[in-house]
């Protein structure tokens, strides 16, 4: 299976707004705030996950996807996860009526993404929204409408 297609991160990209980041850290140092913080910037609605956050970038932090998805319909669960921590994480997406899931750089975990396949998520797997929105040149086309 191929998770690193250049249509679907585009449209991952450009179609879905509310994204869950699932290991957010209020540490700046971390990558999951960096990216966080990057897609904030550019008009992404996030939702930190961190069961050891209460809030992280000024917003409520929640436990679980499922007690995110109570106040939000996210669209996109953005991983920040051990990789065998992550069939947890894909089960949930898939509970929540996810729309695609996105493992992160160093987050490879073929049973968990065939998982969200299987379910009907978009999967994209080992790549980072900060890499490939410039990559791809679509932060100007981002929300014009």
């Amino acid at each position: 299976m191929e998770f690193l297609d250049p249509v679907v991160i585009e449209y991952v990209l450009t179609n879905f707004r509310t994204w869950a980041i699932v290991g957010a850290s209020n540490n700046p140092s971390r990558p999951s705030n960096d990216v966080m913080s990057f897609l904030h910037d550019l008009g992404y609605t996030v939702v930190p996950v961190n069961p050891n956050e209460t809030s992280v970038l000024s917003k409520k932090c929640y436990p679980s996807l499922t007690a995110a998805s109570t106040d939000w319909d996210i669209e996109v669960v953005d991983v920040f996860r051990r990789p065998s921590e992550v069939v947890e994480v894909a089960q949930e997406a898939i509970s929540i009526n996810a729309r695609a899931i996105w493992f992160q750089l160093g987050v490879t975990n073929f049973e968990a993404a065939s998982l969200a396949v299987e379910a009907g998520l978009m999967v994209v797997m080992d790549t980072c929204p900060k890499i490939e929105i410039p990559r791809l040149d679509i932060a100007s086309r981002l929300w014009a409408t």
